[in-house]
């Protein structure tokens, strides 16, 4: 499989290049530079002090990671959130406290993972007719549940 570069750009001397924690691994970890206590219910933006030049024809999607939202509740919103390939500006992580007690966002943290994947083009239409299937309208989602 052919190799991609992502160009970082520090922006805060306390940013974390981004990183692949395994051999194998989708997402690339990213990490806060802020400090912050996230009280049960709330969200903020934390910034990572890191802006990125993607690959033509690539957003990068920044996912949650399953260790914070298993032991600690928390997760991210707008997940997964899109980084377009024009965007230039500092990469944000939008988490919230899903838990009932304090949770405190360190410097360094691992707050998220960010997965590059490629985008597809299409022409877009009006159209009258749509073909048909054996789906059809029945049913949201795989179950036909209405």
């Amino acid at each position: 499989m052919e190799k991609y570069t992502l160009k970082i750009k520090k922006i805060n001397n306390k940013a974390i290049i981004p990183n692949y924690a395994h051999e194998g691994d989708a997402g690339l970890d990213l990490y806060s530079v802020d400090e912050i206590k996230l009280s049960p219910g709330e969200r903020a933006l934390i910034h990572t002090g890191i802006q990125i030049e993607l690959p033509k024809d690539t957003e990068a999607q920044i996912r949650p990671r399953s260790g914070l939202a298993l032991k600690n509740g928390i997760t991210t919103l707008n997940s997964p959130g899109t980084i377009d390939e024009g965007y230039r500006g500092e990469i944000g992580v939008i988490l919230i406290n899903h838990s009932n007690e304090v949770f405190k966002v360190e410097q360094g943290m691992k707050i998220a993972q960010m997965v590059i994947k490629p985008v597809f083009k299409v022409n877009v239409i009006e159209s009258n007719e749509l073909s048909t299937t054996e789906r059809s309208e029945n049913g949201f989602g795989s179950s036909g549940i209405r």
